[in-house]
């Protein structure tokens, strides 16, 4: 490719005033000013239960196990009392989909909400811009400090913060992998230095990415990296509830001292707005997909507002048709149709998942021979039979043979009754016998049927059957002795 190269844009500057276009820009870093007000105290509300959640799950213990473990080696995934296997991550899918809609149904209606309570890029990016103001100070400080040359007290301040954001970091990775191996093992293992290469692999990988994502690009995630910011224009309309500037109560601007009568409007242009704004852009300029509606805007005008002894809300969370005094519809076509669908999927998910099948059944034949053929002309197939228990509940199955008459289904283990474990996985060999009297036409495949039923597993599901397809092979021609074909 060749070099970058700079657009200029002749016509636009002419007319419009626009200057050139660099594809290529530099960033430019965002050093934001601490607030404080309501919706900053609302914030500790949503954004630290998510914090507790998420390094606190996996220390939770359920009937003797990590409550929530998505065991990649024994390929089970616990959920407190239900546990998952492969076949059901069709379920995952679909558990997707219903946050999608979800999300679509909050986003209309409540605008990037999500995005600036609740995200995790937006929380931990908190955590870390809290670190950066405990080991360097305000924001002027800080503003000095990054024009100030090397020396020990910046070294020392830029060593605390790095030190601990690396500190954050590690615990983000060892907790997050510790949801896919025993957590209390896990952290033994890092403390006497026995870790796994995998183990260690991805935890130094999620400590690198919690520490770039949060400490160096921050904002750049939103803007550039997170799809969302790029397709919510799509669920909005005048009606979705924004982060907006009251254009008509606050211009023209002027600098009017408190008190001071004047013709101008409330905005005094203090740019505190545009300072505390993490994502470094100027509510006043309009709607801009930049803004994840966190309302750090909201609480510093509130306050600018009160000391100049004028009305709140100058800057707040409405809608474009309220701005324009139409009111706001709650009720909307697109906000009834995104929510009834989150509302039908996830009653259907709900439904998908309590009338889980708890016995999971899989037939396979045996390797070796299609067949086995004895003195006495009887031919015999041998299979395999896997059972699953799928359920945190001991279970007896049992199992019969459907669709061959006169064959049996002998088990090679001398019982009658399967008994199974909780979520115990057991294979079973299984040999079909047909009497010499029973093969007659009965020559290359026919197909035939097991049945395997749920004797006893303690709960409603007792007495249910599951029937699983396979052949049963036969000579062309009758010979006597031992063989296969």
């Amino acid at each position: 490719m060749g070099e970058a190269k700079q657009i200029e844009v002749a016509d636009l500057t002419e007319v419009d005033g626009f200057g050139p276009v660099d594809l290529y820009q530099k960033r430019e870093k965002i050093i934001t000013r601490s607030t404080s007000g309501w919706y900053q105290y609302l914030r500790w509300f949503t954004g630290w239960p998510l914090l507790f959640a998420y390094f606190g799950a996996p220390h939770l213990y359920w009937e003797g196990r990590q409550a929530i473990l998505f065991d990649l080696g024994a390929r089970q995934f616990h959920l407190f009392d239900l546990t998952f296997w492969p076949e059901d991550l069709w379920l995952c899918g679909w558990l997707l989909i219903i946050g999608a809609f979800s999300l679509f149904t909050v986003t209309t209606l409540l605008g990037r909400v999500w995005c600036g309570f609740t995200c995790p890029q937006t929380v931990w990016t908190a955590m870390f811009m809290w670190i950066e103001q405990f080991a360097e100070g305000t924001r002027s400080a800080r503003i000095k400090l990054e024009k100030a040359p090397m020396s020990f007290s910046k070294a020392r301040k830029r060593s605390v913060k790095h030190g601990l954001w690396l500190g954050l970091a590690f615990l983000t990775g060892v907790t997050f992998v510790g949801y896919f191996t025993p957590i209390h093992e896990l952290v033994l293992d890092f403390v006497n230095l026995e870790v796994g290469g995998w183990a260690l692999f991805w935890t130094l990988f999620f400590t690198l990415a919690t520490y770039g994502n949060a400490g160096w690009m921050r904002e750049q995630v939103c803007i550039y990296m997170c799809p969302y910011a790029r397709f919510q224009s799509a669920m909005f309309d005048h009606d979705t509830m924004i982060v907006a500037y009251d254009a008509g109560r606050g211009e023209p601007r002027s600098a009017a001292k408190r008190g001071l009568a004047t013709d101008a409007g409330d905005c005094v242009n203090c740019s505190i707005c545009v300072q505390v704004c993490p994502t470094g852009i100027d509510i006043r300029d309009g709607l801009q997909y930049q803004c994840i509606s966190c309302a750090h805007c909201i609480d510093a005008c509130n306050e600018v507002m009160r000391k100049v002894d004028r009305p709140e809300g100058l800057i707040r969370f409405t809608s474009e048709s309220e701005l324009a005094g139409k009111g706001r519809h709650w009720l909307r076509p697109r906000s009834v149709g995104y929510a009834t669908a989150a509302l039908a999927m996830c009653v259907a998910f709900s439904v998908a998942v309590l009338s889980r099948d708890p016995l999971m059944v899989e037939i396979v034949r045996g390797r070796g021979d299609l067949y086995q053929m004895d003195t006495r002309g009887q031919v015999a197939n041998d299979y395999l039979l896997k059972l699953t228990n799928k359920t945190a509940r001991p279970m007896v199955a049992s199992v019969a043979l459907k669709a061959l008459p006169g064959a049996a289904v002998l088990a090679l283990e001398a019982e009658s009754d399967l008994p199974l474990a909780p979520r115990e996985s057991k294979l079973t060999p299984l040999r079909v016998i047909a009497a010499a009297e029973a093969l007659a036409g009965l020559a290359g495949s026919r197909p035939l049927e097991f049945e395997v039923c749920l004797e006893y597993s303690g709960s409603e599901q007792e007495g249910r059957c599951s029937t699983e397809p396979s052949l049963f092979f036969a000579p062309t021609s009758h010979s006597a002795g031992l063989g296969g074909r």
